[in-house]
């Protein structure tokens, strides 16, 4: 499989950022905890510089090998990066309480630097902990969305939306089997998937997706493509996504029983000309109802132009861990979760039902959505 630029060039700043990141790590830990041996020092030290450029490796090598040293590597290097991530901020909470506690006065402050340390990398390990549990729970959330110029026969009908999937060195058959079980309880009329459904590294996708072909919706079931599924193997994505029954949308409007889908790939829908000319090329039927698969809620006065009804995204994860929550905030605003409006388009976004990178939630919850039409 041929690599991306793009995705190398972005793994290469992550791991600068990563290295400095587990720099700061252990020069509190070392600074704080107490005198170290220089055997122990050094220890400390080789082993945060191997797990500063593990993620970086892991992610390079599972866009060319799927074996079971790889994905063990990956896995272990995704988690530290979650881990990582709350290791940085008890270093940061560690110096903010210590020219605190100089500040204050306290008498024989060198005394509670460990206690400090410890402290605040305990709270740190724990709400590691807490994200893996919950990035294992998916929850079923139920929306109803009124749509103008909806066939009376979809009334009361239900959409199973789900996103970000991910499925790949951490999400793999066992995941997408929860998922399926959990969708097939829930009998949808039609299932829609915006995007991300890969992670974008080499896996038996045929083999890891093969559940998905036990869905058998009415109406049938919609793909359209996402940034992650795009770093991978497109073409042999598709023709998986075929084989267990989606109906991949690659800039085209079908009709669901008077119903319009539409779909956009991630390609087109990142640039505001592609995306205009393609919504143009589809002749969005004014006055009826139409629901666009479009990976990232952005471009909404072109979509709302189009006079779509509904759009139905994913990608933001809803920030997936804090504080990216308040990153995604910046970069999508109420867009980045939940049911929104922009005139006259109504916007879903999910926070999905995967991870990416680190297999932890935390400020956020994976979903699968089931939307009543009303």
């Amino acid at each position: 499989m041929r690599l991306k630029a793009w995705p190398i060039v972005g793994l290469f700043l992550i791991g600068t950022l990563l290295l400095l990141a587990n720099w700061f790590i252990f020069h509190t830990v070392v600074s704080f905890w107490g005198s170290w041996s220089a055997a122990a020092t050094l220890a400390l030290r080789a082993v945060l510089f191997a797990l500063g450029i593990s993620f970086v490796v892991a992610a390079l090598l599972s866009f060319r090998f799927a074996n079971p040293l790889v994905i063990l590597t990956y896995r272990i290097a995704a988690t530290w990066l979650g881990f990582l991530n709350f290791f940085f901020f008890a270093a940061c909470l560690c110096w903010v309480v210590w020219y605190g506690v100089l500040l204050a006065g306290t008498a024989d402050p060198v005394r509670l630097r460990t206690p400090i340390v410890v402290t605040l990398f305990s709270a740190a390990v724990a709400a590691g902990i807490y994200g893996m549990f919950n990035a294992l729970y998916v929850r079923t959330r139920r929306v109803t969305v009124a749509l103008a110029g909806l066939p009376a026969a979809w009334r009361g009908r239900t959409a199973l939306v789900v996103s970000d999937m991910h499925l790949g060195h951490i999400n793999r058959l066992r995941f997408c089997q929860k998922i399926v079980t959990g969708a097939l309880a829930l009998k949808p009329d039609i299932v829609f998937m915006p995007g991300d459904l890969f992670d974008g590294g080499r896996i038996e996708a045929e083999r890891i997706a093969a559940p998905l072909k036990d869905l058998k919706p009415v109406f049938g079931k919609y793909f359209s493509s996402g940034n992650h599924d795009e770093f991978g193997d497109m073409a042999e994505y598709t023709e998986v996504l075929r084989g267990v029954g989606f109906r991949v949308l690659d800039n085209e409007r079908v009709d669901a029983d008077g119903l319009h889908i539409l779909g956009i790939p991630y390609h087109d829908s990142n640039f505001p000309m592609r995306m205009r000319a393609s919504l143009e090329a589809m002749h969005v039927p004014r006055g009826e109802a139409s629901i666009l698969l479009s990976h990232v809620p952005n471009r909404l006065p072109i979509v709302e132009q189009a006079g779509v009804s509904l759009q139905i995204s994913g990608h933001t994860h809803g920030g997936q861990i804090f504080p990216f929550s308040w990153i995604t905030r910046r970069a999508f605003g109420k867009f980045t979760y939940g049911l929104q409006r922009f005139g006259e388009l109504q916007v879903y976004t999910s926070s999905g039902a995967g991870t990416w990178g680190p297999p932890m939630r935390v400020g956020t919850r994976p979903e699968m959505v089931l939307i009543t039409f009303g």
